[in-house]
């Protein structure tokens, strides 16, 4: 039990790096970039959602989302 433990905890700390979308040395912005953005897309569908209603979500909230990805600094 005590290795299992020790090799599920090696193992999580082996992959922290790449489920933290870390980059290497010199990395940009964009993983930081896309976690701001992810968060302000909910945020504005669900003020469409709130606002115009569940019809109009499903219209905007796409356009919303590709608008938001373009957005997105170029690396």
């Amino acid at each position: 039990m005590k290795r299992l433990l020790g090799a599920m905890s090696g193992l999580a700390l082996a992959m922290t790096p790449t489920v933290a979308l870390a980059e290497g040395a010199g990395g940009g912005y964009k993983g930081i970039a896309s976690i701001y953005f992810t968060f302000i897309t909910v945020i504005l569908i669900y003020g469409v959602y709130d606002a115009f209603g569940k019809k109009v979500m499903y219209v905007a909230a796409p356009l919303i989302a590709i608008g938001m990805y373009l957005l997105l600094p170029k690396t």
